[in-house]
């Protein structure tokens, strides 16, 4: 491996262009020397093309003139990317100057490295102004039952509790390094899921391909979430249900499917119906159905028809 070898830098604008444009500007002081940036704008109403390359000529823009989801988006990105190294991060992400140089060393030392993330910190902006307020030191196993895992280090504040890199059963979505070795073997995101669960399936087949994944707290990044989608959509209810079940049909065997769905059918369908009832969300209520159905119709392979109509905004 080169010295510095080439990482490219792909991200996914959809009617964000104020938090793209502050994504760009904190790359200009990543201090890295040799890096690509690839913006791929997502049928946003407004194309950002021009105030982009105005400010930023360097960087590598793709439009599409549909939304083609968080997979179907970075793909395009991966279509064009040169560099031995691609690095996902979402468009309202501000990176911390050092992380590219701490995550590509990583990949020198670490055998058999698949994909890392950096320790993740909520932005001061959604943190009442904390600037050490974590989101993602790592994650727990997905259970084949629950269909649910844990955020290590959620909410918690770092006082230097994350001190060393760590084996993780997933990277997060908001920013991934993974190597072009990788890339090749196992082939790009899976366009299945559109919002949510893609990145967590994408690691599932890293890991079957024999590579590890990681986190490593010494590279940080700051995160806004979920700008595009809302904190409490049913637009967020609809593919965090769909996308959940569809993640356990793919990557668990029948018998922990079996489980899985008894659990669904007896606890979690009437608990979340019930809670959407008595709050009177009645739009979070027809999107969990939805999501659920969907899988009833349709196959776990399909990666189109993802069952919702976007882009739209839809109030709770």
């Amino acid at each position: 491996m080169e010295e510095h070898p080439l990482v490219s830098i792909i991200s996914v604008n959809f009617n964000e262009l104020e938090a793209t444009m502050e994504m760009l500007v904190s790359l200009e002081h990543s201090a890295y020397p040799n890096f690509e940036v690839i913006l791929v704008d997502n049928g946003s109403k407004q194309n950002p093309g021009e105030p982009v390359l105005s400010r930023f000529p360097d960087t590598k823009f793709i439009r599409s003139d549909e939304n083609l989801g968080f997979a179907g988006g970075n793909n395009l990105g991966i279509e064009i990317a040169k560099g031995e190294f691609l690095f996902f991060i979402n468009n309202d992400t501000e990176i911390v100057p050092g992380l590219i140089f701490q995550l590509v060393t990583q990949f020198k030392k670490i055998d058999q490295l698949g994909a890392i993330s950096p320790l993740i910190y909520y932005h001061p902006s959604v943190a009442n102004g904390r600037k050490n307020l974590v989101q993602f030191a790592g994650a727990t196993e997905i259970h084949s039952i629950t269909g649910r895992n844990q955020t290590l280090g959620l909410g918690e504040l770092d006082n230097g509790q994350f001190r060393i890199p760590e084996s993780t059963p997933y990277a997060h979505g908001a920013a991934m390094m993974i190597s072009r070795e990788v890339l090749e073997k196992v082939g790009p995101m899976p366009t299945n899921f559109f919002l949510y669960y893609e990145e967590l399936d994408w690691c599932e087949q890293i890991k079957n391909a024999g590579y590890h994944i990681y986190i490593d707290p010494v590279a940080k990044i700051y995160h806004k979430e979920s700008l595009a989608v809302g904190r409490d959509s049913p637009m967020k209810t609809y593919f965090l249900n769909r996308n959940r079940l569809l993640f356990i049909r793919r990557n668990r065997s029948k018998l922990q499917l079996c489980g899985f769905w008894l659990f669904l059918l007896f606890i979690a369908i009437p608990k979340n119906l019930l809670m959407f009832t008595i709050k009177g969300k009645w739009g979070h209520v027809k999107a969990f159905i939805k999501g659920i159905a969907w899988n009833i119709s349709n196959d776990k392979r399909k990666t189109t028809a993802h069952g919702w109509a976007m882009p739209k905004t839809i109030s709770s």
